[in-house]
């Protein structure tokens, strides 16, 4: 049975097919393209001049013929058609005359270049397509097809061929134009290229054992060869990111600045912090190329061994160059993500842009160097430290004292990486509270244990530390999706529902105090957990993982999290209004003292630079010496003394402010987790301090900055007197 239904498909099957290629056949008719259309009970058939009704309408789309289906073979041949057969003949015999000419050039024709005369096939078809032939339509008008032959033939041919011939030369005349619009737009960026090229031709060789000469390698021992090889390594990918990083620079930047004309905030949020990196990357690499040709042989200019890179690693990442190292990259790897996005966000709609990097591209270095190229090797360079530094250690052999250094090195690289990582994750933690926050439902608000509303504004208080999705088992053995969030001193339900954040309205509260908040597996159940919360009157959260190693996670985090949780009477679970502007004015209070603490940093320094400016002098002798010594200790007490009449009150007035300052910090006490409390009265200490500020900011003002350098010392002091946040 099942045989001969197989076999009726197959014979239904071919029916289908044969009657599907009889159509086509039928509609492929003197050259006609036909195709069944709806038309009007008006519509005449082109053949018979009769009506046609909807049924039997066919339309042929290149001549625009509309007939009966029966009339179809009485219709005359596609002029369309006609005309496109008439062209490939042409297009035909010129190809085959211009064969013969070719065969039977004379020497001095074969000196000359093909492409003058003749275009390329290529070419040719796309000249052939964009044109017009008029001289074909003429011809088909006239004459038939078949009547085309000898002489004619071959004169239309050899005049087609002149024709494509100069219009060759007009095209490459353009192409070549453009090319010399592009390379006058290029001007700017050109010599940083061949800058750039020059520049690493010290680094081309892949290996430092390819630059010596082989009979000065042989006197190496090979853990030294290794040694010198991965410190070249270093340098040579030291270079390659500082190339990245001036291209970035130099090109991208620029001319997203001045020929895009984008905005500079724009600019800014896709290459943050670029200067500084740049900066502090070309210092390296100068330390490192020092260093080589320090290692330089005596009579040799390829000869070179780098010795005591252990101490030149161990400067560049301690001290303030790794905080400077740790600040620039934990903003920039931050910052990431979006500027990808903006990027391809302006790409997007903004011409101009797009031909700026079509254009830039098309050199080979600008080519693998991207905008998104480069900006993912600058987050990924602090990652390749590591593993070189340890490759160097592992062949350095014969110094204790260097191996140490290396291991001093790589250690504390260690832990800069790990803060970087760190730093970025808090930043991208709150930027995703921020996102969440932003999702909120304005009007979204849950009911608290103890009395109060909780509002969305009360998230921002607080740290996001893990977030992610469980399922909450409520009443009736119903199971709810929801979107978790542990916060610093809470557990947060959120629903989500047409884009929207809401606060989860089931049946208890969609807020958990982690205080005192006990976290319980359940038993034959690898996914699941209970909380329980020790309020009053006790509540208990079942809730469910989407795996056994998600709910060990979520387990380990609450609880580590509930045994830091502050006290509420340290952090209140809601924030009344008046709390929360005060918050704010002492944030930005803050905020304004890191400010002027950088701009009094920046005057120590210009200072500093102008008393080395003005005392450096000339001395040979011991008694030029101790001369020049005392002048520019002199000089310095000169310079940060002010000469004014308001000098003498300078004194007093910083002793009050650091009276002042004491007399603030013992209205604040720290909890254990290094938080500022209020011993006293919130209201009573805020009025106190803004009063006393606003008479020493007085104060200070009227002396015109003119104080001496004590004055900067204070000023530090009484900054780091105030309490923080």
């Amino acid at each position: 049975m099942k045989e001969i239904n197989l076999k009726n498909k197959e014979k239904e099957r071919l029916k289908q097919r044969e009657k599907e290629a009889r159509e086509r056949e039928a509609r492929h008719s003197n050259g006609h393209l036909f195709t069944s259309l709806t038309v009007s009970s008006t519509t005449l058939c082109s053949s018979c001049n009769r009506s046609i009704t909807a049924k039997e309408a066919l339309s042929c789309p290149a001549c625009n013929v509309t007939i009966h289906n029966r009339c179809r073979d009485s219709l005359a041949s596609c002029a369309k058609m006609k005309q496109k057969q008439q062209k490939l003949t042409l297009v035909r015999n010129s190809s085959a005359l211009q064969n013969v000419a070719l065969r039977t050039k004379t020497p001095m024709m074969k000196e000359r270049p093909s492409s003058a005369i003749y275009p390329s096939d290529s070419l040719r078809q796309s000249l052939l397509g964009s044109r017009r032939v008029r001289s074909g339509l003429s011809l088909a008008k006239s004459v038939s097809t078949n009547n085309i032959a000898g002489m004619t033939e071959d004169s239309v041919g050899l005049r087609r061929i002149l024709s494509q011939s100069t219009e060759s030369l007009n095209f490459r005349s353009r192409t070549l134009s453009m090319d010399m619009f592009f390379r006058s737009c290029e001007w700017w960026w050109s010599p940083l290229l061949e800058e750039l090229q020059v520049e690493g031709s010290c680094v081309q060789a892949d290996s430092w054992s390819l630059v010596v000469e082989p009979n000065f390698l042989q006197t190496l021992h090979k853990d030294l060869i290794k040694q010198q090889d991965v410190i070249y390594e270093l340098i040579q990918t030291e270079f390659h990111h500082v190339r990245t990083l001036r291209i970035m620079e130099g090109v991208y930047r620029r001319g997203m600045q001045e020929e895009v004309m984008l905005e500079a905030g724009v600019v800014h949020t896709i290459f943050p912090c670029l200067d500084q990196l740049l900066e502090w990357h070309s210092g390296f690499l100068s330390e490192l190329l020092n260093r080589r040709k320090e290692g330089l042989m005596e009579g040799s200019s390829t000869n070179f061994t780098v010795r005591r890179i252990g101490e030149l690693l161990l400067r560049q990442f301690s001290g303030q160059s790794a905080d400077d190292m740790k600040k620039l990259y934990s903003e920039f790897c931050s910052r990431h993500p979006k500027a990808v996005k903006l990027y391809k966000e302006v790409l997007t709609r903004d011409r101009r842009l797009q031909q700026f990097v079509r254009r830039a591209c098309r050199g080979p270095l600008l080519r693998r160097h991207g905008v998104q190229e480069c900006i993912l090797l600058v987050t990924q360079r602090i990652t390749k430290y590591p593993v070189l530094i340890q490759r160097i250690l592992d062949n350095t052999k014969g110094s204790e004292e260097e191996a140490q250094a290396l291991s001093r090195a790589l250690l504390l690289l260690k832990e800069l990486i790990s803060s970087v990582d760190k730093e970025v994750l808090e930043l991208d933690r709150t930027r995703r509270l921020q996102e969440i926050q932003a999702r909120l439902d304005p009007r979204a608000q849950a009911e608290v244990q103890g009395g109060g509303v909780f509002r969305g504004g009360e998230l921002l208080r607080r740290k996001l530390l893990h977030e992610g999705t469980l399922l909450w088992k409520v009443q009736g053995s119903r199971m709810k999706d929801v979107q978790v969030l542990l916060m610093s001193d809470i557990l947060v339900f959120l629903q989500e529902k047409d884009q929207k954040f809401t606060f989860a309205s089931l049946d208890k509260s969609p807020v958990v105090s982690l205080n005192n908040l006990i976290v319980r597996d359940i038993a034959n159940q690898e996914r699941g957990m209970y909380l329980i919360s020790a309020s009053t009157p006790p509540e208990m959260y079942e809730l469910y993982a989407s795996s056994k190693d998600d709910r060990r996670t979520w387990m380990s985090r609450i609880q580590q999290t509930s045994l830091s949780c502050p006290s509420r009477d340290e952090f209140p679970l809601i924030e009344t209004e008046d709390k929360a502007l005060l918050r704010r004015l002492k944030a930005d209070i803050q905020q304004k003292d890191r400010e002027v603490l950088e701009l009094l940093q920046e005057r120590v320094t210009l200072f500093s630079d102008l008393v080395e400016a003005t005392g450096r002098g000339g001395g040979g002798g011991g008694d030029e010496l101790s001369t020049s010594s005392f002048r520019t200790s002199s000089c310095s007490r000169n310079l940060f003394r002010a000469d004014t009449p308001h000098a003498p009150q300078a004194e007093p007035l910083l002793s009050a402010s650091i009276a002042e300052g004491e007399f603030l910090s013992p209205g604040f006490i720290k909890d254990k987790n290094g938080n500022q409390l209020q011993e006293r009265s919130l209201n009573e200490v805020t009025i106190t301090s803004c009063s006393l500020s606003t008479d020493l900011l007085v104060d200070i003002c009227s002396l015109h900055i003119s104080l001496d350098y004590s004055y900067i010392s204070v000023s530090l002091h009484f900054n780091i007197s105030l309490p923080s946040k």
